[in-house]
Protein backbone atom coordinates (compact mmCIF):
# COMPACT_ATOMS: atom_id res chain seq x y z
CA UNK A 1 0.00 0.00 0.00
CA UNK A 2 1.38 3.57 -0.78
CA UNK A 3 1.97 6.02 1.47
CA UNK A 4 -0.93 7.89 -0.14
CA UNK A 5 -3.47 5.33 0.08
CA UNK A 6 -2.55 4.80 3.89
CA UNK A 7 -3.21 8.54 4.70
CA UNK A 8 -6.95 8.23 3.08
CA UNK A 9 -7.60 5.02 4.96
CA UNK A 10 -6.06 6.23 8.12
CA UNK A 11 -8.17 9.69 7.48
CA UNK A 12 -11.24 8.36 6.95
CA UNK A 13 -10.78 5.64 9.87
CA UNK A 14 -10.00 9.19 12.24
CA UNK A 15 -13.23 10.53 10.32
CA UNK A 16 -15.39 7.88 11.72
CA UNK A 17 -13.06 7.50 15.61
CA UNK A 18 -14.21 11.34 16.09
CA UNK A 19 -18.05 10.81 14.83
CA UNK A 20 -18.03 7.64 17.42
CA UNK A 21 -16.54 10.11 20.27
CA UNK A 22 -18.93 12.72 19.26
CA UNK A 23 -22.12 10.30 19.64
CA UNK A 24 -20.68 9.17 23.09
CA UNK A 25 -20.32 12.86 24.00
CA UNK A 26 -23.97 13.25 23.18
CA UNK A 27 -25.50 10.69 24.78
CA UNK A 28 -23.46 11.23 27.86
CA UNK A 29 -24.64 15.20 27.81
CA UNK A 30 -28.17 13.75 27.46
CA UNK A 31 -28.21 11.40 30.32
CA UNK A 32 -26.63 14.08 32.36
CA UNK A 33 -27.96 17.24 32.73
CA UNK A 34 -26.39 18.68 35.60
CA UNK A 35 -22.80 17.77 34.56
CA UNK A 36 -22.48 20.65 31.61
CA UNK A 37 -18.60 20.29 30.90
CA UNK A 38 -16.53 17.41 32.09
CA UNK A 39 -18.50 14.36 33.59
CA UNK A 40 -15.22 12.91 35.16
CA UNK A 41 -17.52 9.95 37.05
CA UNK A 42 -19.09 8.65 34.03
CA UNK A 43 -17.08 5.96 31.95
CA UNK A 44 -19.08 6.74 28.91
CA UNK A 45 -17.23 9.71 29.10
CA UNK A 46 -13.80 8.57 29.52
CA UNK A 47 -14.73 6.35 26.60
CA UNK A 48 -15.23 9.22 23.98
CA UNK A 49 -11.94 10.80 25.51
CA UNK A 50 -10.32 7.66 24.23
CA UNK A 51 -11.81 7.47 20.80
CA UNK A 52 -11.14 11.49 20.47
CA UNK A 53 -7.56 10.80 21.15
CA UNK A 54 -7.23 7.95 18.65
CA UNK A 55 -9.14 9.99 15.86
CA UNK A 56 -6.25 12.51 16.87
CA UNK A 57 -3.79 10.38 16.59
CA UNK A 58 -4.13 8.95 13.45
CA UNK A 59 -4.85 12.40 12.14
CA UNK A 60 -1.58 12.99 12.87
CA UNK A 61 -0.17 10.12 11.01
CA UNK A 62 -2.39 10.93 8.07
CA UNK A 63 -0.68 14.44 8.03
CA UNK A 64 2.77 13.37 7.89
CA UNK A 65 1.61 10.75 5.38
CA UNK A 66 0.04 13.03 3.07
CA UNK A 67 -0.51 16.27 1.89
CA UNK A 68 -2.87 18.87 4.11
CA UNK A 69 -4.66 19.69 1.16
CA UNK A 70 -5.97 16.48 0.94
CA UNK A 71 -6.12 14.99 4.36
CA UNK A 72 -8.06 17.97 5.83
CA UNK A 73 -11.09 17.70 3.48
CA UNK A 74 -11.62 14.15 4.60
CA UNK A 75 -11.53 14.99 8.16
CA UNK A 76 -14.48 16.92 7.29
CA UNK A 77 -16.60 13.46 6.78
CA UNK A 78 -16.84 13.19 10.54
CA UNK A 79 -20.43 14.59 10.11
CA UNK A 80 -21.54 12.75 7.10
CA UNK A 81 -20.49 9.22 9.14
CA UNK A 82 -21.63 10.64 12.56
CA UNK A 83 -25.36 10.93 11.14
CA UNK A 84 -25.87 7.15 10.00
CA UNK A 85 -23.54 6.00 12.64
CA UNK A 86 -26.17 7.96 15.71
CA UNK A 87 -29.41 6.64 13.88
CA UNK A 88 -27.84 2.84 13.68
CA UNK A 89 -26.47 2.37 16.98
CA UNK A 90 -28.70 4.95 19.19
CA UNK A 91 -31.50 5.39 17.15
CA UNK A 92 -31.58 9.11 16.84
CA UNK A 93 -32.44 9.97 13.84
CA UNK A 94 -31.80 13.37 11.69
CA UNK A 95 -34.34 15.22 9.81
CA UNK A 96 -34.16 15.65 6.03
CA UNK A 97 -32.89 19.31 6.92
CA UNK A 98 -30.21 18.21 9.14
CA UNK A 99 -29.01 15.82 6.31
CA UNK A 100 -28.81 18.92 3.88
CA UNK A 101 -27.36 20.94 6.13
CA UNK A 102 -24.44 18.31 7.05
CA UNK A 103 -23.99 17.48 2.94
CA UNK A 104 -23.83 21.24 2.36
CA UNK A 105 -21.71 22.10 5.05
CA UNK A 106 -19.12 19.24 4.55
CA UNK A 107 -18.94 19.85 0.70
CA UNK A 108 -18.36 23.66 1.29
CA UNK A 109 -15.71 22.91 3.45
CA UNK A 110 -13.84 20.35 1.46
CA UNK A 111 -14.23 22.47 -1.47
CA UNK A 112 -12.15 25.63 0.54
CA UNK A 113 -9.70 22.92 2.16
CA UNK A 114 -8.83 21.35 -1.58
CA UNK A 115 -8.04 24.95 -2.52
CA UNK A 116 -5.54 26.34 -0.10
CA UNK A 117 -2.09 25.88 -1.79
CA UNK A 118 0.84 24.29 0.10
CA UNK A 119 3.91 25.89 1.00
CA UNK A 120 7.13 25.25 2.97
CA UNK A 121 6.92 24.21 6.74
CA UNK A 122 7.44 27.34 8.79
CA UNK A 123 7.22 27.85 12.13
CA UNK A 124 5.99 30.66 14.41
CA UNK A 125 8.83 33.29 16.34
CA UNK A 126 7.84 33.96 20.07
CA UNK A 127 5.66 37.06 19.39
CA UNK A 128 3.86 35.44 17.28
CA UNK A 129 2.71 32.15 19.65
CA UNK A 130 2.32 34.82 22.64
CA UNK A 131 -0.06 36.71 20.22
CA UNK A 132 -1.91 33.46 18.78
CA UNK A 133 -2.30 32.38 22.55
CA UNK A 134 -3.56 35.71 23.89
CA UNK A 135 -6.15 36.09 20.94
CA UNK A 136 -7.03 32.18 21.01
CA UNK A 137 -8.08 32.48 24.80
CA UNK A 138 -9.92 35.94 24.79
CA UNK A 139 -11.94 34.35 21.93
CA UNK A 140 -12.69 31.19 23.69
CA UNK A 141 -13.71 33.57 26.77
CA UNK A 142 -15.47 35.86 24.98
CA UNK A 143 -17.33 33.02 23.50
CA UNK A 144 -18.23 31.35 26.96
CA UNK A 145 -19.61 34.05 28.70
CA UNK A 146 -21.97 34.74 25.40
CA UNK A 147 -22.75 30.66 25.52
CA UNK A 148 -23.89 31.49 29.29
CA UNK A 149 -25.71 34.39 28.39
CA UNK A 150 -27.81 32.50 26.24
CA UNK A 151 -28.79 29.66 28.24
CA UNK A 152 -32.75 30.15 27.33
CA UNK A 153 -32.06 29.41 23.88
CA UNK A 154 -30.35 25.70 24.05
CA UNK A 155 -29.48 26.01 19.90
CA UNK A 156 -28.02 28.77 19.91
CA UNK A 157 -25.44 28.39 23.43
CA UNK A 158 -24.17 25.06 21.27
CA UNK A 159 -23.20 26.95 18.35
CA UNK A 160 -21.53 29.28 20.59
CA UNK A 161 -19.69 26.54 22.30
CA UNK A 162 -19.07 24.64 19.36
CA UNK A 163 -17.44 27.59 17.83
CA UNK A 164 -15.48 27.87 20.89
CA UNK A 165 -14.40 24.22 20.98
CA UNK A 166 -13.63 24.58 16.89
CA UNK A 167 -11.23 27.51 17.61
CA UNK A 168 -9.38 25.38 20.51
CA UNK A 169 -8.91 22.43 18.51
CA UNK A 170 -7.69 24.41 15.73
CA UNK A 171 -5.35 26.35 17.38
CA UNK A 172 -3.80 23.04 19.11
CA UNK A 173 -3.40 22.59 15.57
CA UNK A 174 -1.63 25.44 14.67
CA UNK A 175 1.09 25.13 17.82
CA UNK A 176 1.38 21.22 16.76
CA UNK A 177 2.68 21.84 13.61
CA UNK A 178 4.88 24.82 15.01
CA UNK A 179 6.14 22.14 17.95
CA UNK A 180 6.91 19.55 14.96
CA UNK A 181 8.73 22.28 12.63
CA UNK A 182 10.79 22.70 16.05
CA UNK A 183 11.67 18.99 16.58
CA UNK A 184 12.27 18.58 12.77
CA UNK A 185 16.15 20.54 13.67
CA UNK A 186 16.16 18.39 17.31
CA UNK A 187 13.87 18.69 20.37
CA UNK A 188 14.58 21.65 22.43
CA UNK A 189 13.20 22.71 25.75
CA UNK A 190 12.23 25.89 24.47
CA UNK A 191 8.94 24.19 22.99
CA UNK A 192 7.60 23.49 26.94
CA UNK A 193 5.28 26.39 26.41
CA UNK A 194 3.98 25.43 23.05
CA UNK A 195 3.39 22.23 24.27
CA UNK A 196 1.69 23.44 27.71
CA UNK A 197 -0.39 25.45 25.50
CA UNK A 198 -1.31 22.79 23.60
CA UNK A 199 -2.30 20.72 26.13
CA UNK A 200 -4.53 23.47 27.61
CA UNK A 201 -6.89 23.89 24.04
CA UNK A 202 -6.95 20.27 23.63
CA UNK A 203 -8.52 20.35 27.32
CA UNK A 204 -10.52 23.28 26.53
CA UNK A 205 -11.48 22.19 23.54
CA UNK A 206 -13.32 18.44 24.67
CA UNK A 207 -14.39 19.99 27.54
CA UNK A 208 -16.51 22.97 25.81
CA UNK A 209 -17.10 20.13 22.89
CA UNK A 210 -19.37 17.80 25.73
CA UNK A 211 -20.77 21.30 26.67
CA UNK A 212 -22.12 22.20 23.53
CA UNK A 213 -24.38 18.80 22.71
CA UNK A 214 -26.38 19.22 26.19
CA UNK A 215 -29.80 20.02 25.10
CA UNK A 216 -28.78 20.60 21.36
CA UNK A 217 -29.04 17.27 19.96
CA UNK A 218 -25.75 15.50 17.51
CA UNK A 219 -26.00 17.36 13.90
CA UNK A 220 -25.84 21.41 15.11
CA UNK A 221 -22.82 20.85 17.49
CA UNK A 222 -20.88 18.51 15.73
CA UNK A 223 -21.26 20.42 12.26
CA UNK A 224 -19.93 23.29 13.65
CA UNK A 225 -16.87 21.74 15.42
CA UNK A 226 -16.39 20.42 12.07
CA UNK A 227 -16.06 22.98 10.13
CA UNK A 228 -14.46 25.72 12.23
CA UNK A 229 -11.61 23.67 13.43
CA UNK A 230 -9.90 23.50 9.94
CA UNK A 231 -11.53 26.78 8.98
CA UNK A 232 -9.84 28.63 11.80
CA UNK A 233 -6.19 26.41 11.24
CA UNK A 234 -6.70 27.76 7.17
CA UNK A 235 -7.00 31.33 8.07
CA UNK A 236 -3.75 30.98 10.07
CA UNK A 237 -2.02 28.82 7.61
CA UNK A 238 -2.87 31.85 5.19
CA UNK A 239 -2.42 34.78 7.41
CA UNK A 240 0.80 33.21 9.11
CA UNK A 241 2.06 30.84 7.23
CA UNK A 242 1.82 32.65 3.88
CA UNK A 243 -0.38 29.84 2.50
CA UNK A 244 -2.30 31.00 -0.56
CA UNK A 245 -5.41 29.52 -2.40
CA UNK A 246 -4.57 28.24 -5.43
CA UNK A 247 -5.77 29.29 -8.99
CA UNK A 248 -5.03 33.32 -7.89
CA UNK A 249 -7.92 35.14 -7.98
CA UNK A 250 -10.80 32.53 -9.27
CA UNK A 251 -9.37 30.11 -6.25
CA UNK A 252 -9.97 32.89 -4.17
CA UNK A 253 -13.45 33.41 -5.23
CA UNK A 254 -14.08 29.53 -5.36
CA UNK A 255 -12.99 29.95 -1.89
CA UNK A 256 -15.16 32.39 -0.88
CA UNK A 257 -18.80 30.54 -2.82
CA UNK A 258 -17.34 27.26 -0.63
CA UNK A 259 -17.11 29.36 2.37
CA UNK A 260 -20.69 30.75 1.62
CA UNK A 261 -22.09 26.76 1.42
CA UNK A 262 -20.33 26.13 4.49
CA UNK A 263 -22.02 28.78 6.29
CA UNK A 264 -25.44 28.04 5.21
CA UNK A 265 -25.46 24.67 5.88
CA UNK A 266 -24.54 25.49 9.57
CA UNK A 267 -27.32 27.84 9.49
CA UNK A 268 -29.68 25.13 8.14
CA UNK A 269 -28.65 22.70 10.73
CA UNK A 270 -29.24 25.84 13.69
CA UNK A 271 -32.65 26.52 12.08
CA UNK A 272 -33.92 22.67 12.28
CA UNK A 273 -32.91 22.67 15.77
CA UNK A 274 -34.47 25.52 17.00
CA UNK A 275 -37.64 24.62 14.96
CA UNK A 276 -37.87 21.52 16.87
CA UNK A 277 -36.91 22.88 20.10
CA UNK A 278 -40.45 25.47 19.20
CA UNK A 279 -42.42 22.18 18.31
CA UNK A 280 -41.42 20.45 21.68
CA UNK A 281 -42.37 23.92 23.62
CA UNK A 282 -45.12 24.11 22.09
CA UNK A 283 -46.58 20.27 22.98
CA UNK A 284 -45.08 21.42 26.93
CA UNK A 285 -47.32 24.56 26.79
CA UNK A 286 -50.07 22.62 25.98
CA UNK A 287 -50.04 19.78 28.16
CA UNK A 288 -49.20 22.31 30.73
CA UNK A 289 -52.66 24.65 29.81
CA UNK A 290 -55.18 21.23 29.51
CA UNK A 291 -53.19 19.93 33.14
CA UNK A 292 -54.38 23.46 34.31
CA UNK A 293 -57.93 23.54 32.72
CA UNK A 294 -58.73 20.52 34.28
CA UNK A 295 -57.39 21.47 37.58
CA UNK A 296 -59.52 24.54 37.11
CA UNK A 297 -62.58 22.78 36.30
CA UNK A 298 -62.47 20.48 38.84
CA UNK A 299 -62.33 23.45 41.50
CA UNK A 300 -65.63 24.66 40.11
CA UNK A 301 -67.14 21.67 39.82
CA UNK A 302 -66.23 21.37 43.65
CA UNK A 303 -67.29 24.83 44.24
CA UNK A 304 -71.08 24.28 43.61
CA UNK A 305 -72.01 22.32 46.09
CA UNK A 306 -70.77 24.76 48.41
CA UNK A 307 -72.09 27.80 46.96
CA UNK A 308 -75.48 26.00 46.98
CA UNK A 309 -74.91 25.59 50.71
CA UNK A 310 -74.13 28.82 51.39
CA UNK A 311 -77.22 30.32 49.51
CA UNK A 312 -79.74 27.93 51.56
CA UNK A 313 -78.14 28.29 55.01
CA UNK A 314 -78.01 32.23 53.64
CA UNK A 315 -82.09 32.16 52.82
CA UNK A 316 -83.29 29.75 55.97
CA UNK A 317 -83.52 31.39 59.10
CA UNK A 318 -81.58 30.51 61.89
CA UNK A 319 -83.34 28.83 64.84
CA UNK A 320 -81.94 28.86 68.41
CA UNK A 321 -81.05 25.94 69.65
CA UNK A 322 -81.74 24.52 72.89
CA UNK A 323 -80.12 23.56 75.85
CA UNK A 324 -80.24 19.79 75.08
CA UNK A 325 -80.06 18.20 71.49
CA UNK A 326 -82.66 14.97 71.65
CA UNK A 327 -81.13 12.70 69.24
CA UNK A 328 -83.71 9.80 68.11
CA UNK A 329 -82.68 6.33 68.89
CA UNK A 330 -83.41 3.85 66.16
CA UNK A 331 -87.21 2.05 66.52
CA UNK A 332 -86.91 -1.78 65.93
CA UNK A 333 -89.36 -2.95 63.62
CA UNK A 334 -92.53 -4.25 65.22
CA UNK A 335 -92.30 -8.16 65.51
CA UNK A 336 -95.32 -9.61 64.04
CA UNK A 337 -97.51 -11.36 66.74
CA UNK A 338 -97.74 -14.91 64.58
CA UNK A 339 -100.30 -16.14 67.88
CA UNK A 340 -104.22 -15.52 66.64
CA UNK A 341 -106.26 -12.59 68.45
CA UNK A 342 -108.95 -14.50 70.66
CA UNK A 343 -111.97 -13.76 69.47
CA UNK A 344 -114.78 -13.22 72.02
CA UNK A 345 -117.65 -15.86 72.17
CA UNK A 346 -120.36 -13.30 71.04
CA UNK A 347 -118.19 -12.54 67.47
CA UNK A 348 -117.75 -16.02 66.58
CA UNK A 349 -119.35 -17.47 63.84
CA UNK A 350 -119.35 -20.94 62.93
CA UNK A 351 -117.66 -22.51 60.22
CA UNK A 352 -119.19 -23.65 57.48
CA UNK A 353 -119.17 -27.66 57.50
CA UNK A 354 -121.27 -30.84 56.20
CA UNK A 355 -121.63 -32.15 59.82
CA UNK A 356 -124.38 -30.82 61.99
CA UNK A 357 -122.92 -29.76 65.25
CA UNK A 358 -124.15 -31.68 68.07
CA UNK A 359 -126.85 -30.08 70.64
CA UNK A 360 -126.87 -31.34 74.20
CA UNK A 361 -129.94 -29.90 76.07
CA UNK A 362 -129.49 -29.49 79.99
CA UNK A 363 -130.15 -32.41 82.26
CA UNK A 364 -133.09 -32.21 85.12
CA UNK A 365 -131.45 -30.91 87.51
CA UNK A 366 -127.80 -31.27 86.16
CA UNK A 367 -125.65 -28.37 85.60
CA UNK A 368 -125.68 -27.03 82.18
CA UNK A 369 -123.17 -27.86 79.59
CA UNK A 370 -122.90 -25.49 76.20
CA UNK A 371 -122.67 -27.25 73.19
CA UNK A 372 -119.75 -26.88 71.69
CA UNK A 373 -119.27 -23.99 68.68
CA UNK A 374 -116.29 -24.20 65.61
CA UNK A 375 -114.66 -21.61 65.09
CA UNK A 376 -112.55 -20.44 62.31
CA UNK A 377 -109.33 -20.46 63.67
CA UNK A 378 -109.72 -23.04 66.96
CA UNK A 379 -112.24 -24.63 68.77
CA UNK A 380 -112.55 -23.24 72.82
CA UNK A 381 -115.21 -24.09 75.05
CA UNK A 382 -116.17 -21.64 78.01
CA UNK A 383 -118.07 -22.28 80.50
Amino acid sequence: MSALALSVLLSLVSAVAYAGGAIVQERVAASSPGAQYAPLRRPAWWAAVSLNGLGGLLHVVALALGPLSLVQPLGALTIVFALPMAAFFVGRRAGATAWRGALMATVGLAGLLSLVGASDAQSLDTAQRVGAAGVTGGAVVALMIAGRAAHRHPAVRSILLATASGIAFGMSSVFTKTVAVDWSGGVSASDLPSLAVIGVLATAGMVLSQASYRGAGLAAPLATLTVVNPVVAAVVGITMFEETFRYGTTGTALALSCGVVAAGGLIMLTTERIAREGAEAQVRDGNGEQKQGQEQGGSAVAAVPSAATAAVNAAAPAAPLSAKVLVPSPVAPPVPDTAPVEETYDVRTPAGSDDTPLSYGPFYGGPFVPPPMVGRRRVRIRS
